[in-house]
């Protein structure tokens, strides 16, 4: 897959641009790698199947994240407080804030997440290709998981995450 800095100037990314992943518990299409935009920031696309868990319970220490929903029903713990978002809405977690988001409807939900800054995106695609099984995620990405409250949530929203269902 070709990737793009951004001293190669202006480009389009059509709808079905950008490689893709699958996490089992939502997809990943990269959109803006953090070289495109200079660190600045990373973009991907999730598509969440209906009534799966896209994230567990976690936090980042090195970077926000915004989700702006594109169609169904976003839920996200943020803190201690439950949110739902729907089309057109905007949910911010800040930096080293434990959050965690689903897809809290019967139908897709679609989600633009933009990471700033940039960097973030590459984490994705680690885990995925899973080339070393003792990859320190808390110390190379400054990513915490929080295991008891992640089953806490699957269970208060019956929840899939198949990438717990699978171990």
């Amino acid at each position: 897959m070709k990737r793009f800095d951004a001293s190669q100037g202006p480009r389009i990314v059509g709808p079905g641009d950008g490689k893709f992943v699958d996490l089992g518990s939502c997809g990943v299409r990269f959109m803006v790698w953090t070289e495109e935009s200079g660190g600045g920031f990373s973009l991907v696309e999730h598509p969440i199947p209906p009534r799966h868990l896209a994230s567990p319970v976690h936090r980042h220490s090195k970077e926000d994240e915004y989700s702006y929903v594109l169609e169904g029903r976003l839920g996200a713990l943020l803190g201690d407080q439950v949110v739902y978002a729907k089309p057109g809405d905007f949910v911010f977690k800040p930096r080293n804030q434990w959050h965690a988001f689903w897809n809290a409807g019967d139908s897709s939900c679609r989600i633009l997440e933009i990471i700033s800054p940039g960097g973030f995106e590459h984490y994705f695609e680690e885990l995925v290709e899973m080339a070393d099984p003792d990859i320190d995620w808390t110390r190379r990405y400054g990513n915490e998981i929080d295991a008891a409250a992640t089953s806490r949530i699957r269970e208060r929203f019956g929840l899939l995450y198949p990438r717990l269902d699978r171990r």
